[in-house]
């Protein structure tokens, strides 16, 4: 089985920063892509940055410049480092990955989520 264990979450101010993390572990040959997504109450789950194993990156218009995506490939871990935070970017944000495991499966992975609230 493969696990993710996010962290990073929390409230801060607007025009703050956080800093998210997800771990990836188990039984894994290779993390294809990693990625962070991100659900409002309301609406529908959207994509926010997503990273692939040659580290290209894609991230949404409303975070681009603002949030940074990078990825540990020794750790299978993904991070998340958000600056300039505003109250719409308040949201459960989810890490998922795309992974090939030990057995040669193909499968996509969610974390549990971790809950952003940017308020004054």
């Amino acid at each position: 089985q493969v696990q993710l264990v996010e962290s990073g979450g929390g409230l801060v101010q607007p025009g703050g920063s956080l800093r998210l993390s997800c771990a990836a572990s188990g039984s894994i040959f290779s993390i294809n892509v990693m990625g962070w997504y991100r659900q409002a109450p309301g609406r529908l789950r959207e994509m926010v940055a997503v990273i692939r194993d040659d580290d290209s990156t894609k991230y949404d218009d409303s975070v681009a410049g603002r949030f940074t995506i990078s990825r540990d490939n020794v750790k299978n871990t993904v991070l998340l480092q958000m600056k300039n935070l505003q109250p719409e970017d308040t949201a459960v944000y989810y890490c998922n990955v795309d992974i090939t495991t030990a057995s040669g499966e193909w499968k996509i992975i969610w974390g549990k989520g971790t809950q952003v609230t940017v308020s004054s």
